[in-house]
């Protein structure tokens, strides 16, 4: 049959000004962008609202002001922290469609699982070497149906754009796709236009791009040659 897939713009603020300035970039262009929120613990480095602490996040949980252009475009953030079961409310008060926990975090990541059902759709991120039979280990100890899809990553090195894409991860979307039917695969890191089609005929429902949109001299011109090459894709699976 035909498959098409989602594509996600990805931003890694290193402020609010830079979250502002990226979304105004997609608005109208995509129906979801996701923000990659890095605490500096369980990444190397660090992203907004952790890199440079203002009091733009503090206001938006507190609802006095939105996330940029929130009434037009939806939010998925990827919470790359440790202890999410400590944020994760937060991150819901901020408007989240989606919210994507990471396996390997540390913490109380069944408690962050459980506490999202009902206000988000949940993701589970996986790092390259991180087996498969994780999912299911986190699925038999959480409700059933609190995960509605698989975030597989793409790159050895997270909480950074512009990484080498690593093959591995085409080889995983097959088996992820073969041991969990039900749930959505989404593709992070290192995602372009070189391995997008490779991605999507090994099963992926959704593409991360981050630098492959954002690093390119045009970034509307960019997310249009992912969009035209989704919906010319006529990719047998």
């Amino acid at each position: 049959m035909n498959k098409k897939a989602e594509i996600i713009p990805a931003i890694l603020p290193v402020d609010f000004n830079e979250l502002e300035d990226k979304v105004s970039y997609i608005v109208g262009q995509a129906k979801m962008v996701q923000i990659d929120i890095c605490d500096g613990q369980f990444t190397p480095s660090a992203s907004w609202p952790y890199k440079k602490h203002d009091d733009s996040f503090d206001k938006i949980v507190k609802e006095e002001i939105g996330m940029p252009a929130w009434e037009k475009i939806d939010y998925e953030f990827d919470l790359m922290v440790n202890h999410p079961e400590k944020v994760v409310a937060d991150w819901l008060s901020a408007g989240a469609s989606r919210i994507i926990i990471h396996a390997e975090s540390k913490g109380d990541i069944i408690k962050a699982i459980e506490m999202l059902q009902g206000g988000a759709e949940v993701g589970l991120a996986l790092n390259e070497d991180t087996p498969l039979s994780v999912i299911g280990e986190i699925r038999s100890k959480t409700s059933e149906g609190s995960l509605q899809f698989i975030q597989l990553m793409g790159i050895d090195r997270i909480g950074f754009q512009g990484q080498e894409f690593d093959d591995r991860v085409i080889s995983k979307i097959k088996e992820a796709k073969k041991a969990h039917p039900h749930l959505l695969v989404s593709v992070d890191g290192g995602v372009s236009l070189e391995n997008a089609e490779r991605l999507i005929e090994a099963g992926a429902d959704r593409l991360v791009v981050g630098s492959a949109i954002f690093g390119s001299e045009n970034i509307i011109e960019a997310l249009a040659e992912f969009k035209e090459l989704i919906g010319r894709s006529d990719l047998q699976i």
